[in-house]
């Protein structure tokens, strides 16, 4: 049989089965747990069928694919219907983002990079990638300039009233998103540890950006998508599975990933701890060096760093690609930079760091 026919028969008959389960749920008893168990089943399912949309991708026109796209969405939304009916005083409740259709077969809307975003955790909310959970009550923030009440991190970030480091403290969220912001310095305290079970940048222009502290207390991302970036320090923190980081440009990363994918990049310094090859595809002017001892834990030291052995999946020759270099120790910022400059100082500008850290000028 065709796999695009196998594939779309095996996606209808799960679809069928998932939608009797949801169908089910109005029947099972809340007591001893019956009904979050099914819903937790279901949880399982919706995810498996978008990992498998996404593993699919290679074979299905993108037509299909946003079909099979939407399809699961509107399974997300009669599970959230359904859930509303059965308990309407709940505190929680999956809601649908607003957005664009999504091509799976892309590597930044791949739901495999949020694999704890489905895992049943005891004391917090459930949802599924591709959706908020918005919170009725929600407790005071403690840390940083953003109001307490507030939930879209990204406009309080873009008030020209804070302060010149911006320090959210998404204790309210389940997900480290940042996007559509330009000039800023933003350092995540301790707060947004809860935060780190999925984490996007996106659309980011003369910033820096420190997400350590969070994943360097227990919390690291199990993968993270960095994308449309440019003149940024970005320091990503640590992240147990996949980064991917597409279309950044003239910018520095620091990255601990047991996994890095890096496509459409150019002129970009990456100082790098990653238990694999790095692979890069579609890209120039890619430096990387070693990650500044300052980020180093224990655990580090005694995992292989493979920083230098990177894979170009777009030069085949057996020569040294040209697409990439590695920095020399001369070449390569001190841990003073990282410890004094980076944090920020009074009176020292996004600009003056970005300065600091070799990032070229406007």
């Amino acid at each position: 049989m065709d796999p695009k026919e196998r594939f779309y028969r095996h996606f209808r008959d799960s679809v069928e089965v998932l939608q009797d389960q949801i169908g089910q749920l109005e029947h099972l008893s809340a007591i001893a747990g019956e009904r979050q168990e099914a819903t937790d089943h279901i949880l399982a399912g919706i995810s498996k069928l978008q990992n498998e949309v996404a593993d699919a991708a290679e074979y299905t026109p993108a037509y299909d694919r946003r079909q099979y796209v939407e399809t699961v969405r509107g399974i997300q939304d009669k599970l959230n219907e359904t859930l509303a009916k059965v308990a309407p005083k709940s505190r929680f409740q999956f809601k649908r983002r607003a957005t664009d259709h999504v091509d799976m077969g892309a590597p930044e809307n791949d739901p495999r990079l949020n694999p704890g975003s489905l895992s049943r955790r005891p004391h917090s909310p459930k949802g599924v990638p591709g959706a908020t959970i918005t919170v009725s009550a929600e407790a005071e923030d403690t840390v940083g300039d953003l109001p307490s009440k507030g939930k879209d991190y990204n406009e309080e970030l873009a008030r020209s009233d804070l302060s010149s480091i911006r320090k959210p403290s998404f204790s309210a969220a389940q997900n480290i998103g940042i996007s559509d912001q330009t000039g800023l310095h933003i350092i995540l305290p301790s707060s947004a540890a809860r935060a780190t079970a999925a984490g996007s940048l996106r659309n980011l222009k003369d910033c820096v950006i420190d997400l350590s502290i969070p994943t360097a207390q227990g919390a690291p991302f199990p993968g993270l998508i960095l994308k449309d970036i440019d003149r940024c320090l970005i320091v990503v923190g640590r992240v147990n599975g996949p980064i991917h980081i597409n279309d950044v440009s003239n910018s520095t990363l620091v990255v601990i990933a047991r996994q890095v994918r890096i496509h459409n990049c150019k002129n970009v310094n990456i100082y790098l701890h990653c238990a694999s090859h790095p692979i890069i595809e579609d890209c120039s002017g890619m430096r990387f060096a070693p990650l500044p001892s300052c980020y180093l834990t224990e655990a580090d030291k005694s995992t292989e760093n493979q920083w230098d052995q990177v894979d170009d999946f777009k030069w085949l020759k057996t020569i040294q690609s040209p697409n990439w270099t590695t920095l020399s120790e001369a070449q390569r910022l001190g841990d003073e930079v990282w410890t004094k400059i980076v944090p920020g100082q009074p009176g020292i500008s996004v600009e003056e760091i970005l300065r600091k850290v070799g990032i070229p000028p406007k």
